[in-house]
């Protein structure tokens, strides 16, 4: 068995949870983890009077459960096959022997690559990338709870964009960068292809792994 853990990051609205529920539909085996299921506060019981406070700490890592998220990865590295039962996924057996079976998981969230421990798991590094008018049009047409507050686009979501996009690139290599403007089905097509590649080596590298133990070993048990 091997893993491939993919990363999905990049702006708000820029088109990431598309993109990784779209390759999770399509790639036997996947599982998914979002960022945004880790805030530390309940959005629900946030009061009004609150809504800038939590706004503004909203974007940053300290307000996720990154502990708690590590370990959901954790548990799946471990074994992907429980972690997929226990999310209600059976495993698919695909043509390869078991043995070369890849599980793969698909990370996405808005500060992935910024969490060095969690950006040191990713094979496979992808950042959505689309216009500040564009980022703002789709922002101002969704309803959020809690709302944002009146000037925090401009003033917060933006600014803490570029903030954290400037401390990802200065520490994290390896990134492929997307044209969130692009088709969802071009740019689907894409990574899908880039992910299949990557599953196609790992499983070209284990069987050589297998190979080379029959050769020094010709009673080796597969």
């Amino acid at each position: 068995m091997k893993t491939l853990v993919v990363g999905v990051g990049g702006v708000t609205n820029g088109g990431k949870s598309t993109l990784s529920n779209s390759l999770h539909q399509q790639i036997p085996n996947s599982c998914l983890i979002a960022q945004d299921a880790y805030f530390k506060v309940d959005l629900d019981q946030i009061h009004v009077s609150q809504l800038v406070l939590f706004a503004v700490h909203s974007l940053m890592l300290d307000a996720l459960h990154m502990d708690t998220m590590m370990s959901e990865v954790d548990s799946w590295r471990r074994d992907p096959e429980v972690f997929l039962r226990r999310r209600g996924l059976n495993p698919e057996r695909t043509t390869p022997p078991k043995d070369e079976e890849v599980y793969v998981l698909i990370v996405e969230g808005f500060l992935i690559f910024n969490h060095r421990p969690l950006n040191d798991l990713f094979y496979k590094r992808y950042l959505m990338e689309i216009p500040y008018d564009v980022c703002k049009r789709r922002r101002s047409s969704r309803v959020y709870t809690p709302p944002d507050p009146p000037g925090y686009f401009d003033g917060h979501v933006w600014p803490m964009y570029l903030k954290n996009r400037q401390e990802m690139e200065s520490s994290v290599s390896g990134i492929v960068f997307l044209d969130g403007l692009k088709p969802k089905e071009e740019l689907l097509a894409d990574v899908y292809e880039d992910v299949c590649q990557e599953i196609e080596r790992l499983r070209g590298k284990w069987q050589t792994i297998l190979n080379n133990r029959s050769t020094t070993n010709p009673y080796y048990l597969f």
